[in-house]
C-alpha cells in the first residue's frame, strides 16, 4: 500500500517524463536488442567491431552528458535540452532503413547516443527538482518502471513482426529487421512531441553547498569530466560506479551469447521482454525501499546478484539458462539503476545538481567504450583464454562488480 500513496502523490512533471520514455523505449528497445544480431547475421560483423560500435556510440554519449547538465544548470532551464535529445535520436532512425554495411549504423548509434547525452542529465535534473527529497526514490522508480513497460511493449511488438516475416530462424534477416525499423519511428517521434506538450520546466535550484565548498554556483565555470567541486562521498560514489562498469559491457553481448547456445531470433526476444517485465515490475517498490533502508544497501545487493547473474550468462550452454537467468538480471537493473540516480541526487550540492547527473552519467558512459572493447576482445581475439572461450568477458565482468560491492559497502559513506 505504501508504494501506491507515494506514487499517486507525485507531481505532474513526473508522470509526463515517464511517458515520455514509455514512448521513447517502445521505439528504441524495438531496435536496440535486434541491432547486434542484424550486424553479426545479416552484415557479417564481428564482434570485436561490434564491441567497438556500442562502446563508441555510448563513449559519445557520455561527453555531452557532463555538459548537458551543467549547461541546464547554467540556462536555470531543464525543458529545452531534454526536448532537444529525444527528437535527435527519433530522426537518426531512418538511417537504419538504407544501411548496407555497418558504417551506417554507426552513424545511427552515434546520434541516437547523441541525443540521449543532451537529454539524460536535464531530464534526471527536472524530476529530481519536481519533487521533495522523500520523493525521489518512488520519483525515479516510477519513471524506470515506466521506460521499462516501454521496453516490454517495443520488444512484444518487435516480436510480432520478426514472427510475421521469419517465423523461427536462427538468424536476423535484414527484411525483418527493416520493418521493425519502419514501424519504431511512430513511437520515438511521439515521445518528442511528448516533452514538448506535457512538461513544464521547473527553474534549477540555487544556493550553498552542503559540503562545505561555500557559496560557488555550479554556473560559474565550464566543467571538465571531473568531479571536483561535487563533494567528496559523490566522488568516491563516482570511482566505484567506473569500477563495476568497467565489467558491464553492452548487453549486445548477452543477446549474442544466448543465440549461440542455440536460442532463435524470436526467443532471445523473448527472454529480453521477460528481463524488461522483471525491471519493470520491481522498479516502483525497489526505489520506494531505498527511501526507507538507504540506496547504498540495495545497490549492493543488485552488484551482489549481478556478479551471480553474469557468471550464469558465461557457463550456462543451453537456451534453458537464458530463460532462468535473464528475469533475475531484470532484477539486477530494477534495484540499481532508478536507485543510484537517487543516491546521485542525495550526495550532491543542490545547486550543483545538473552537473553531478552529468558527472555521473559521463563517468558510466565514458567506461562503455573500454567495457564493450574488452568484451569482444575477450570474446573474439582470445576466444581460448582459460579455457573459457565467449564466457571469459562475463567471468571479467562478475569479478568487477564483486570488487565494486565491497568497496560501495565499506568506503562510500
Amino acid at each position: 500500500m505504501f508504494v501506491v500513496s507515494g506514487i499517486r502523490s507525485l507531481p505532474r512533471n513526473v508522470w509526463a517524463l515517464s511517458l515520455t520514455s514509455f514512448l521513447r523505449d517502445v521505439g528504441s528497445e524495438m531496435l536496440v536488442h535486434l541491432l547486434p544480431l542484424f550486424l553479426a547475421n545479416a552484415l557479417g560483423v564481428g564482434t570485436a567491431v561490434i564491441g567497438l560500435i556500442e562502446g563508441a556510440a555510448e563513449t559519445i554519449a557520455s561527453m555531452v552528458k557532463v555538459y548537458s547538465g551543467w549547461l541546464s544548470d547554467r540556462m536555470g532551464r531543464r525543458k529545452p535540452l531534454t526536448a532537444t535529445g529525444y527528437w535527435l535520436s527519433a530522426l537518426a532512425m531512418p538511417l537504419l532503413l538504407v544501411a548496407q554495411g555497418w558504417v551506417p549504423v554507426f552513424a545511427y548509434r552515434a546520434l541516437d547516443r547523441l541525443g540521449k547525452g543532451i537529454r539524460t542529465a536535464p531530464r534526471d535534473a527536472l524530476i529530481a527538482d519536481s519533487v521533495s527529497e522523500e520523493q525521489r526514490g518512488s520519483s525515479f522508480g516510477l519513471h524506470r518502471a515506466a521506460d521499462t513497460a516501454g521496453a516490454v511493449v517495443g520488444l512484444l511488438a518487435a516480436i510480432a513482426i520478426v514472427w510475421s516475416i521469419q517465423q523461427h530462424d536462427l538468424q536476423l534477416t535484414a527484411r525483418a529487421f527493416r520493418a521493425v525499423v519502419a514501424i519504431a519511428i511512430v513511437p520515438a517521434v511521439l515521445a518528442a512531441l511528448a516533452v514538448v506538450v506535457l512538461v513544464t520546466d521547473v527553474p534549477a535550484p540555487t544556493g550553498e553547498s552542503r559540503h562545505g565548498d561555500g557559496p560557488r554556483s555550479a554556473r560559474a565555470a565550464l566543467p571538465g569530466f571531473s568531479p571536483r567541486g561535487l563533494g567528496r562521498p559523490l566522488q568516491r560514489f563516482l570511482a566505484v560506479t567506473v569500477l563495476f562498469q568497467l565489467g558491464n559491457s553492452s548487453d549486445a553481448f548477452i543477446a549474442l551469447r544466448a543465440q549461440s547456445s542455440g536460442a532463435t531470433v524470436i526467443a532471445v526476444l523473448t527472454m529480453i521482454a521477460c528481463f524488461n517485465v522483471v525491471y519493470s515490475l520491481l522498479s516502483t517498490p525497489a526505489g520506494t525501499l531505498s527511501d526507507r533502508v538507504g540506496r547504498r544497501r540495495l545497490m549492493v545487493g543488485g552488484w551482489a546478484l549481478y556478479a551471480v547473474v553474469y557468471m550464469g550468462f558465461g557457463v550456462s550452454e543451453s537456451p534453458l539458462g537464458f530463460w532462468l537467468l535473464y528475469p533475475a538480471y531484470g532484477a539486477y537493473y530494477a534495484m540499481t539503476d532508478g536507485v543510484a540516480k537517487a543516491f546521485v541526487a542525495d550526495l550532491a550540492p543542490p545547486d550543483k545538481r545538473g552537473a553531478a547527473y552529468g558527472a555521473y552519467n559521463g563517468a558510466v558512459g565514458l567506461t562503455a567504450l573500454p567495457a564493450s572493447v574488452i568484451a569482444g576482445v575477450l570474446w573474439q581475439g582470445v576466444g581460448t583464454w582459460a579455457g573459457v572461450g565467449p564466457a571469459a568477458p562475463f567471468a571479467f565482468g562478475a569479478a568487477m562488480s564483486l570488487l565494486a560491492a565491497v568497496l560501495l559497502s565499506r568506503w562510500v559513506r
